[in-house]
């Protein structure tokens, strides 16, 4: 009877996910994961390239890179400021197109 899952089992979990989190939130969720992926692997990645160069040059001692992750863009906390900040940049757009538009 369970033969794993079947399309109409995607179907009905992708339904229920867009349902719980809102088609709205699902890009920037999906957004941030992969950059936090991206962080990881490349973290990772020093870390297995000190652990070899490390093997290699047994008598010198190896400095380890210190990378700062750059902190993350706090995001608007209800929608309301989110169409604040949209709305300061379409005004700021329109302020720069005006100016091209007199330069011209």
């Amino acid at each position: 009877m369970l033969n794993g899952l079947q399309p109409w089992h995607l179907i009905i979990l992708v339904l229920v996910v867009v349902l719980l989190f809102g088609a709205k939130r699902l890009p920037d969720a999906a957004r941030s994961i992969g950059k936090s992926m991206k962080i990881f692997k490349a973290e990772t990645k020093d870390l297995h390239g000190e652990k070899d160069a490390a093997k290699d040059s047994s008598d010198d001692v190896v400095a380890a890179d210190t990378k700062q992750i750059p902190p993350a863009a706090k995001p608007a906390t209800s929608a309301d400021d989110q169409v604040a900040a949209l709305q300061k940049q379409l005004d700021e757009l329109k302020k720069q197109q005006a100016e091209q538009k007199n330069a011209s």
